[in-house]
């Protein structure tokens, strides 16, 4: 049996292993998107002072086993996640869903009157598992890739 993986929050000096979920996740998990689709939204591991002060606007719960990080989730101001990835391998195993309790319990008590995300077609049936609806179904082009996504929200 599987020991299960409690999440902690994230500090500057795991920024780096976050860029390798994002791309492990997007390149080599199960996804509706097609392989070009994948490569316009991830086409590089992410890096640099961008991706340093994008990710430190944000509180971040991971869950990490023995030897690294295995998902994540961010929260910033006003309720919104901006990224939720989980690796191919923890997929399925209850992680997102514990990433999602920290990251809800922590939009509590920030008194946030509700969450709200920009879902994948892979994260929308997570997301309407822990409470969410879809409000907008929205198209976004990235590149010369246009790829399907939706507004969803959680009132708290």
């Amino acid at each position: 049996m599987k020991r299960q993986i409690k999440p902690t929050w994230a500090t500057p000096t795991d920024h780096a292993e976050l860029a390798d979920v994002i791309f492990d996740a997007v390149h080599n998990g199960l996804s509706l998107y097609t392989e070009a689709q994948r490569a316009a939204w991830v086409p590089e591991r992410r890096a640099g002072p961008e991706w340093e002060l994008r990710l430190a606007a944000k509180d971040i719960a991971i869950g990490r086993d023995a030897t690294r990080i295995l998902g994540f989730m961010s929260i910033e101001g006003g309720g919104y996640i901006d990224f939720a990835f989980i690796r191919p391998e923890a997929q399925g195993t209850g992680l997102f869903r514990r990433l999602f309790n920290s990251v809800e319990a922590h939009a509590r008590a920030a008194h946030e009157p509700r969450l709200w995300v920009h879902a994948s077609l892979m994260a929308q049936p997570a997301f309407a598992a822990v409470g969410f609806s879809i409000t907008e179904h929205q198209v976004v082009q990235i590149g010369d890739q246009d790829l399907k996504r939706a507004y969803m929200e959680k009132p708290l």
